[in-house]
């Protein structure tokens, strides 16, 4: 296989000077890793993609391929092979057919298209299929013919440009679970671009999360849940997101404390030292890491509010509570009684807290919280 690697590159689409549409792209794809490029739409994932496929041109930066400069390097020679997010079979062919198309136009013998078709069939369930034309085959079988043409050419590199985004939600899982086993089968870089974050986070060795043409953090999936760069990443990654609100710090003799959502908090996990000359922060708390307190609870850290919205989902409810900082949801067990229009109270333990400074970076924190501590 081959690692990847992009140094400084850029996308200008009206010349220099004009606004960059991927801007300063710094990232190396191990030999046999399976990253993922997550953002929203427009955040350059896709233009990033088709700069390494060599589908646009870069306007300024390196591309490299096992060590050998790309930039200037016909898509065609680069021996990658992309999947896009049509389809993009040929109706008139049958499933072998389409398979077998890119290796006939390289030239490649006859028996050894056979032996690749026959086996790449097999992999991905589709042996009975290779006489049928893709209007005979579903939707989930059309996606695999799609991955199988790529992987009949046994490239360096895979590239992937949301690829289930078609596909209904049941069909997705399935496929997402097959492209997991594929990986893992055939131990090939992969490229994978989506702006689902449960496919990232199941799917990727490493995620890069995009924002406005710039990579925003890279890291294993858990470690980017676990520790976001900035509010982008933390509300992006996560359903429901991150609960972000304003909040004020305020120093005591015996530690810092932050005023959010009309209640007051120790701040157990940071030293006045993290916190110097820092007054106006945003408070973070995952949803699912808030828990509903009964009336006759003891004093503790909480969030009070009125329950806006109920959503019983089975396996879990979401509770939307507004609060005085803004509204915040809450992910509780599946028989939590609230009702719209009552005040409740969430608990908010030590160890779960985040900050984020003015700017909208995480604020490290640089204590273990007596919580985690007797753990």
């Amino acid at each position: 296989m081959a690692t990847v690697q992009l140094q400084d590159v850029c996308k200008r689409y009206g010349g220099v000077g004009s606004l960059a549409a991927v801007e300063d792209v710094s990232l190396t794809v191990a030999d046999g890793e399976f990253m993922v490029l997550l953002g929203p739409s427009g955040c350059g994932k896709s233009t990033t993609l088709r700069m390494i496929a060599g589908l646009e041109s870069i306007s300024d930066g390196r591309l490299a391929i096992d060590g050998r400069p790309m930039n200037a390097v016909p898509a065609k020679d680069r021996d990658i092979a992309m999947v896009f997010q049509s389809y993009a079979l040929y109706p008139h062919m049958t499933v072998a057919e389409n398979l077998s198309f890119g290796l006939k136009r390289r030239g490649t013998p006859r028996a050894e298209i056979e032996r690749r078709v026959n086996e790449t069939a097999e992999m991905l369930g589709l042996t009975e299929y290779l006489a049928r034309r893709p209007a005979a085959l579903s939707g989930g079988q059309r996606q695999r013919v799609a991955l199988g043409r790529a992987i009949v050419r046994e490239p360096k590199v895979f590239l992937f440009d949301e690829p289930l985004s078609n596909l209904d939600a049941a069909l997705r899982v399935a496929t997402r679970n097959e492209l997991t086993r594929l990986h893992r089968r055939l131990g090939a870089t992969m490229i994978y671009v989506t702006h689902d974050q449960v496919e990232a986070m199941t799917m990727g060795s490493r995620i890069c999360v995009m924002n406005r043409g710039r990579i925003a953090q890279v890291g294993a999936p858990l470690d980017v849940y676990r520790n976001p760069a900035d509010t982008f990443v933390a509300r992006f990654l996560g359903s429901p997101p991150m609960n972000l609100l304003p909040a004020r710090l305020h120093r005591t003799p015996t530690g810092a404390r932050v005023h959010v959502a009309g209640s007051e908090f120790p701040l157990t996990r940071w030293s006045d030292a993290a916190l110097a000359n820092i007054d106006e922060v945003t408070f973070g708390i995952r949803p699912e890491d808030m828990h509903l307190l009964p009336a006759a609870a003891p004093p503790q850290p909480a969030i009070s509010g009125t329950v806006a919205s109920v959503e019983p989902l089975g396996a879990e409810t979401l509770l939307l509570v507004d609060t005085k900082g803004g509204e915040v949801t809450a992910r509780l067990h599946r028989d939590t009684a609230a009702r719209p229009g009552e005040t409740v109270r969430l608990a908010v333990p030590a160890s779960a807290a985040y900050l984020f400074d003015p700017d909208g970076r995480a604020i490290a924190a640089d204590r273990v919280p007596q919580d985690e501590a007797l753990n």
